[in-house]
């Protein structure tokens, strides 16, 4: 296998199952959530509504 798309660049401090996720081909920003069984995934954005990018 090649290298990996998705890289975890953040975890939050005391809280765990948050995770800041980059799209290493696109750049995008996205926030993961995980807790036991569920867990949800959502691009963050800026105050105009655009992904953030990561260069």
């Amino acid at each position: 296998m090649g290298s990996r798309r998705f890289e975890i660049t953040e975890t939050a401090g005391s809280v765990k199952g948050f995770y800041v996720v980059v799209d290493r081909e696109t750049g995008v920003n996205y926030l993961v959530a995980k807790f036991g069984t569920g867990g949800g995934i959502c691009p963050l954005i800026d105050k105009d509504g655009k992904p953030i990018i990561s260069e």
